[in-house]
């Protein structure tokens, strides 16, 4: 580790000094990717360099407290830079821990009523709607692509987009299935129903990492259907893409440009195909929506949502808050950040080893 930790500071030194040269300006793509480099390297590096100071100071006063005269001073100040380094020590494994490439991707999300008819749809509009306005709050912006509603305003299934700093990296651990503990307003006898929602989080990928073959698709357009007057009743604008190869079919009728929704079909594509490649390859690996996603059924849940108690439980972290109301309005950071937390614990675990 420390090892790694000295490259580091060697390769900032060679970045910087590369950013100092006039010539490097004239490559704006270079310019780019170095400026990029060194704002990730700068923070490790700078860390290490506060570590290798209070080591230093620290080994500084363990020879003072041999010193019979300067022991008194050397133990008044040697708890502090001892605590001080342990500290650092600790940020700096944390700092190391292996990061996503796909945590500053964009996201494609779907959310799909389970087990519960109605309630579950229902249910999944809930859903939409938190996860719509934790996007609001983080300053993202959501595109809707499809959406397939019931007379009862609930959903059957949904997808959009989420486009902002970090989507992916934030919400990648919401793929699974939610569970939902409550009084449906139909059941007069007041029994508590269980119903279920799957949710899939996909990294968006463009062409030049995930490119698709003309030849195995299939496009198809047909009217749009819901809510939206008389342009949808009159226009062919809706997409049906289909890959011949595995059958995966995607919808998308929320564009009134049928373009518009031949790209956003062919976006959400590419993601599921790129999704289902790396999860054949890394089957082990948590995260993978084939895994998480699961088939919807009651026991196969990763969150519940319990209405007559007031909490929301996530049972991969055994973490339980008493706040459903607020979890429903979009704050989700104390759920986010201790899954987040417990991804990096594992891989430090994983992947630890001393100073």
């Amino acid at each position: 580790m420390r090892e790694q930790l000295s490259r580091m500071a060697l390769r900032l030194e060679e970045v910087e000094t590369r950013l100092a040269q006039p010539e490097t300006y004239a490559d704006a793509e270079l310019l780019a990717a170095l400026s990029k480099e060194q704002k990730e390297l700068t923070p490790v590096v700078e860390t290490f360099r506060r570590f290798q100071a209070a080591e230093r100071e620290l080994s500084g006063l363990e020879d003072l407290l041999s010193d019979p005269e300067m022991r008194e001073m050397a133990k008044s100040e040697y708890d502090g830079v001892k605590e001080t380094v342990e500290g650092l020590e600790e940020r700096l494994r944390q700092m190391l821990v292996p990061k996503d490439p796909m945590d500053g991707k964009n996201v494609i999300m779907e959310i799909r009523a389970g087990v519960g008819g109605e309630e579950a749809a229902l249910f999944a509009a809930d859903l939409y709607r938190m996860y719509a306005m934790y996007g609001e709050k983080q300053g993202w912006r959501l595109e809707l692509a499809g959406l397939n509603e019931t007379e009862l305003g609930g959903i059957k299934e949904v997808s959009f987009l989420v486009e902002g700093e970090s989507a992916y990296g934030r919400l990648k651990h919401e793929s699974g299935v939610h569970r939902v503990q409550r009084v449906p307003e139909t059941e007069s006898g007041g029994r508590i129903h269980t119903s279920t929602c799957t949710v899939a989080v996909l990294p968006q990928v463009d062409e030049v990492e995930f490119a698709l073959d003309p030849n195995d698709l299939r496009i198809d357009t047909f009217r749009s259907s819901g809510a939206g007057g008389q342009h949808i009743n009159k226009t062919e604008s809706a997409i049906r893409v289909t890959h011949l190869p595995t059958g995966t079919v995607v919808e998308c009728q929320d564009q009134r440009s049928q373009y518009k929704n031949k790209d956003r079909a062919l976006s959400i594509l590419r993601s599921r195909l790129y999704e289902r490649a790396v999860a054949e390859q890394q089957a082990s690996i948590a995260g993978q929506r084939r895994d998480q996603v699961g088939t919807g059924m009651r026991n196969e849940r990763i969150r519940t949502y319990n209405f007559p108690q007031g909490r929301v439980t996530d049972h991969r972290i055994g973490l339980t808050l008493y706040k459903i109301d607020s979890v429903l309005n979009g704050d989700l950071d104390e759920i986010i950040d201790g899954l987040i937390l417990d991804e990096q614990a594992k891989k430090q675990q994983e992947g630890s080893e001393g100073l």
